[in-house]
């Protein structure tokens, strides 16, 4: 092939081909494996793609691996599936071919770290365009970091994005044009956050049949839940907030840090609004077990009351640093002096006004 032109890919052929050949390698001796974008021809008009055994003449006259193959080939099934652009590894791509062979994606063109350097905008364009590509996906650990930098901006430029295997793995079995509708309202509400559908979501978009590509999928709709109450309850009881999350037919946020955004997302604005509604009475359910809460109606502000043991109120009243400071924190009295000290009388409160926009339960 001619230097720095690729050849049109075949993405969907070679998933089939490698699904099929590792299945009926299983027992046998040879793994399967896909292989970086290394040779042409690349002046061929139609998809194309190999399909080899390797490596040396002894195996080029075992039967079983040619039998393997020939099989693949006549079995061959174009079923679409997301398309990614691969960046990293060697001559073999383990870590794409894991993903290939795990989830409902295949490859186009693959660049292997050795290859990087001499990579550019153009020839990343051009592989885009021959591969039929939705996305990029980075070895990282086979790349610098300076050349995820470089490739990353270039992508980003073009109107792509790079996916991490997480991300990847989260929309498994969800129509590649659904996961762009969610990406996208998480990045317009979170920029930088991560979509999780939960389980109940991923069954209700699979059980519509939709094809991975190109399909006319239903539109996303977005709640707020009031974004300091979220913030209040997921400091007290983060797992009940997710626990709560994951268990509704939604999509949520979860920041970079690790915390929840206040929006969810689903496929029917009432379920939206429902859900938001549902989770804000959650979220006061959460703090009234660890706070005293007031509520007013008219104004629709909520108070959170934190009572906190003050040491310096108890030294005023003469109660000595030690086992009696933890009585009194744990809320139990003390005796000083034939004087009763309640804990009452060693608590200061903390109140905190939260403006609703939702209404609650109370």
């Amino acid at each position: 092939g001619r230097p720095q032109e690729f050849a049109r890919a075949a993405p969907h052929a070679l998933r089939s081909l490698l699904i099929t050949m590792q299945m009926l390698a299983k027992n046998t001796d040879y793994d399967v494996s896909m292989e970086s974008t290394h040779h042409g021809p690349t002046n061929l008009d139609i998809p194309s793609v190999y399909a080899e055994i390797g490596s040396d003449e002894p195996q080029w006259e075992d039967y079983v691996p040619g039998e393997i193959v020939a099989n693949a080939i006549m079995s061959l099934d174009l079923g679409e599936v997301p398309v990614a652009l691969g960046f990293g590894g060697g001559h073999y791509a383990p870590r794409q071919s894991k993903l290939l062979f795990e989830t409902d994606i295949t490859f186009g063109h693959n660049f292997p770290s050795y290859q990087l350097p001499h990579i550019n905008k153009e020839m990343i364009k051009v592989a885009f365009e021959k591969s039929d590509a939705d996305f990029v996906y980075f070895d990282r650990k086979s790349m610098s970091a300076r050349e995820r930098e470089r490739i990353g901006k270039i992508v980003e430029e073009l109107g792509y994005e790079v996916l991490r295997e997480g991300d990847i793995r989260e929309m498994n079995g969800i129509p590649w044009e659904f996961c762009k509708q969610v990406r996208s309202k998480a990045d317009e509400f979170c920029p930088g956050g991560r979509a999780k559908l939960t389980n109940s979501m991923k069954s209700e978009i699979k059980m519509l049949n939709l094809p991975c590509r190109g399909c006319n999928c239903p539109k996303v709709k977005a709640a707020k839940i009031d974004r300091e109450l979220l913030q209040e309850a997921e400091t007290v009881d983060k797992d009940r907030v997710r626990a709560f999350l994951d268990s509704h037919n939604i999509a949520y946020l979860e920041r970079s840090n690790g915390t929840i955004a206040h929006v969810i997302f689903s496929i029917d604005d009432e379920c939206a609004r429902a859900v938001v509604q549902d989770l804000t009475n959650e979220c006061i359910k959460i703090l009234k077990g660890q706070y005293e809460i007031e509520y007013i109606p008219d104004e629709n502000i909520l108070y959170i009351i934190d009572n906190k043991f003050n040491p310096e109120l108890a030294r005023e009243l003469g109660v000595p640093s030690g086992p009696m400071f933890g009585e009194l924190a744990s809320g139990k009295s003390v005796t000083v002096n034939e004087n009763t000290i309640t804990p009452e009388m060693v608590y200061q409160s903390n109140r905190k006004a939260i403006t609703l926009t939702n209404t609650i339960n109370f």
